[in-house]
């Protein structure tokens, strides 16, 4: 009976490595050197496949993959129809937050009710944190840097990841609001979590027990 866990190449995967070792799987390949989408480990019953974070969930909710590992942003824009989300991981954290240029009065622009402009690639997270707080906004949605939509004129505002901040910084940008803590979960097939109940709940017990 072969396990299939999802993960997408970059901070979520190496994070996630520990957590692996500590369920007793060990990847034989780095993903950065090898051109290959499935990943074999030292268990004949268990591969990686490789995918964009954007699409973890969907592997998994439809079977593609047992389980996955995927960013509490992602999850939330997908809205995890169909997904068993056991664990924090506690990996990858970050936050999410609203930035402006430094010179954006961001406090009087909502308190005068203005109607703002914001550009994210997260546009679920920022319409329901904007209609919380009663603020008009119109959502242009991105895919590339947020940090120019400020810059060139195209936004007031943006709602995206950030980590240090050095990247707002650098371009004159200042966080006005954090939204949400960001971290990345465990997210488990439904249907599989019955087939494959005994094999999935060890991996699940390690994941739980190196998390603490």
């Amino acid at each position: 009976m072969m396990i299939t866990l999802a993960l997408s190449k970059g901070r979520i995967f190496d994070e996630t490595l520990p957590l692996l070792r500590a369920a007793g799987i060990e990847v034989s390949e780095d993903p950065e050197k090898s051109r290959k989408l499935i990943i074999g480990t030292n268990r004949p019953d268990v591969r990686l496949v490789l995918v964009r974070a954007t699409d973890v969930p969907t592997y998994v909710q439809h079977g593609g993959a047992d389980l996955g590992v995927v960013g509490k942003d992602t999850l939330l824009e997908h809205e995890g129809q169909g997904l068993y989300q056991p664990l924090d991981l506690k990996i990858a954290r970050c936050r999410m937050s609203v930035a402006t240029r430094a010179d954006f009065d961001y406090a009087a622009a909502v308190k005068q009710g203005s109607r703002l402009r914001v550009a994210t690639k997260f546009t679920k997270i920022a319409r329901d944190h904007f209609a919380d707080k009663g603020v008009h906004v119109d959502l242009i949605k991105l895919y590339g840097s947020m940090e120019l939509a400020p810059l060139t004129g195209l936004a007031d505002a943006i709602v995206d990841l950030v980590s240090s901040g050095s990247t707002l910084k650098a371009n004159n940008l200042v966080e006005v609001e954090e939204i949400m803590p960001i971290s990345a979960r465990l997210i488990v097939n439904q249907a599989a979590l019955k087939l494959k109940r005994e094999p999935l709940r060890q991996i699940i017990d390690a994941f739980a027990a190196a998390v603490g």
